[in-house]
């Protein structure tokens, strides 16, 4: 029997080596796969340094033309440094999940006793090679163990990436928007400064007021320090999407954006469609579902591990000078005297319990947030279109009948360098609905897929 038992589980043993590098390959495929089918980029893992100036040449071939919002997520996830220590960390976890499916080591003990009796020197050797026959039974739940932890990785690496393409293309988007708020900054600043100039000229040879020269002059000022924060902002959001991207300097320098944000979609994503598809991919609530189901299968293991928490078996030979070797083997079990284990089965019970109400949560939770952040989204939609489509045309429309105007000697140049500031404010205001609505775009991808973030706040003017 003992020789039986220490055979299978050398077998088990063997047949668990090597299961390691497959649960690697298998959690890093799976990302893959979501990367590709949900975020539209390949996740590249740089295992090899052929791989590494692959990638290197890639990034500096997306570098070399304005860089997009997509280009800006394949480029986060085939060479940001940070993506690719994050790979390396899941696949430490998977190792230790495949490690802790395995069986602990035989336990080898030697003994050697000398004596002297009568001037004979007589020796006593003791070989005793034991293993836990606990283990062994157990091997199954080790093995259920170790597939719920290797899931966890793989809903946990998913999530990490798609964490990592949401931080893209927000700072992609926010450094976009702030690059185009800069043009206009600087365009608003020179409209200021021509009437400041005009208004002194005018003051100096008695056609205007100190009170409205000194209006003109505290404008331009103003537009001094709104450029001044233009400017600030567009760099800051230029150096997140530097870090989100993982670029080193050289990279840093020869980034190049495009000049405006993309324009609006024809119409808005569906609800009802959003909603279904988050509740069947949402990663939040398939850990909550594998937790129940793992925790649902160790309730049956608690109620015998509470009484019975070791099993030892092992096979010992024992020999003395001039007696005949002796075998046999020792078996070593806990008696349950202080100890009956109802207070590790009520632990069990409430884990259960526990987590069956919070797998219910996280399904609130994530119906919740898609709601919500679809919510913030559709309202950036209408916003950003109700610019683009009402105030505009609106502010243009005003702008060519003051220009008429003008042209007809009905108002003065002051009047029109005005009514150009107001222009230039409302395409200002319909830049940053726009940055609104695609980052709220990106957030609501994220919430379906399982990364819930915050509903974006819409920016006041």
């Amino acid at each position: 029997m003992p020789v039986r038992c220490f055979t299978a589980a050398a077998v088990a043993a063997l047949m668990l080596a090597g299961c390691a590098s497959t649960a690697i390959d298998r959690n890093v495929s799976s990302a893959q796969q979501l990367s590709r089918d949900r975020l539209g980029s390949e996740l590249k893992w740089l295992t090899t340094d052929d791989a590494r100036r692959q990638a290197q040449r890639d990034a500096d071939a997306l570098l070399a033309k304005p860089l997009g919002a997509d280009d800006a997520v394949r480029l986060a996830l085939a060479y940001s440094p940070a993506l690719q220590a994050m790979l390396y960390e899941s696949a430490a976890a998977s190792a230790s999940a495949t490690q802790s499916a395995r069986l602990p080591n035989p336990v080898f003990a030697f003994e050697r006793l000398a004596r002297n009796e009568g001037g004979a020197r007589e020796l006593e050797l003791t070989r005793t090679l034991s293993f836990s026959v606990l283990d062994l039974l157990l091997l199954p739940s080790r093995m259920r163990m170790a597939d719920y932890q290797s899931e966890a990785n793989r809903l946990g690496l998913a999530t990490s990436v798609v964490q990592a393409a949401t931080e893209a293309r927000q700072a992609w988007v926010a450094a976009v928007a702030a690059q185009q708020a800069l043009q206009y900054a600087q365009q608003v600043k020179a409209t200021a400064d021509a009437s400041a100039e005009l208004a002194r000229r005018m003051l100096a040879v008695g056609n205007f007021s100190k009170l409205q020269r000194a209006r003109e002059q505290a404008f331009a000022a103003d537009a001094v320090a709104q450029f001044a924060r233009a400017a600030q902002a567009a760099r800051s959001s230029r150096e997140a999407l530097v870090r989100a991207l993982g670029l080193n300097d050289a990279q840093a320098a020869v980034l190049t954006l495009p000049d405006r944000l993309p324009d609006l979609p024809a119409a808005p994503k569906d609800e009802a469609s959003i909603a279904t598809l988050a509740m069947g991919e949402r990663l939040d609530v398939q850990m909550a579902r594998a937790h129940l189901a793992f925790i649902a299968r160790e309730q049956g293991l608690t109620r015998v591990t509470s009484v019975v928490n070791g099993l030892e078996l092992g096979v010992t030979r024992k020999s003395e000078t001039g007696l005949a070797p002796q075998r046999g083997y020792e078996l070593s079990v806990p008696l349950p005297i202080f100890d009956f284990g109802d207070a590790t089965r009520a632990r069990a019970e409430a884990t259960y319990m526990a987590a069956l109400n919070r797998a219910a949560q996280t399904a609130v939770d994530a119906s919740s947030q898609v709601r919500e952040t679809f919510g913030a989204y559709r309202t950036a939609y209408d916003i950003a279109r109700h610019y683009r489509d009402e105030i505009v045309p609106l502010r243009k429309t005003i702008a060519d009948e003051n220009l008429l105007r003008y042209n007809g000697m009905l108002i003065g140049v002051f009047d029109l360098l005005a009514d150009s500031r107001e222009q230039i404010a409302s395409v200002i205001q319909t830049i940053a609905a726009q940055r609104d609505f695609w980052l709220a775009d990106a957030s609501l991808q994220a919430s379906v897929l399982g990364r819930p973030t915050a509903a974006m706040p819409l920016a006041t003017p």
